[in-house]
């Protein structure tokens, strides 16, 4: 796939998935963030990441984030939704490799 062609599939992604991108980008300290992964487990694992960080980045309070933790950790459709953030992501990261094909 060309690099246009890729960055029209990236711009496609709804537009909460950008903005979580943005949110849970590293700071300056930090090394830059890299949606490359070798293998599409790694990159499942980097979306899960990318989802964690981009919670404790809206809100960055570590006691507030486990108070709404027992909110949602026995709502089954809040959990559901949750998987969904994590997809979405992964779709980030699918693209971003070429979907792992080889060249």
């Amino acid at each position: 796939m060309s690099a246009p062609a890729r960055h029209r599939r990236l711009a496609a992604l709804p537009g909460v998935v950008a903005l979580s991108l943005v949110l849970a980008a590293p700071a300056a300290a930090q090394e830059p963030l890299d949606l490359q992964t070798e293998t599409p487990d790694e990159g499942f694992q980097l979306a899960v990441e990318l989802a964690r960080k981009s919670v404790t980045t809206v809100q960055p309070d570590p006691e507030v984030v486990n108070e709404l933790r027992s909110a949602y950790a026995r709502d089954p459709g809040l959990l559901i939704e949750s998987t969904s953030v994590v997809a979405e992501f992964f779709a980030t990261v699918a693209a971003a490799n070429d979907y792992w094909r080889e060249e």
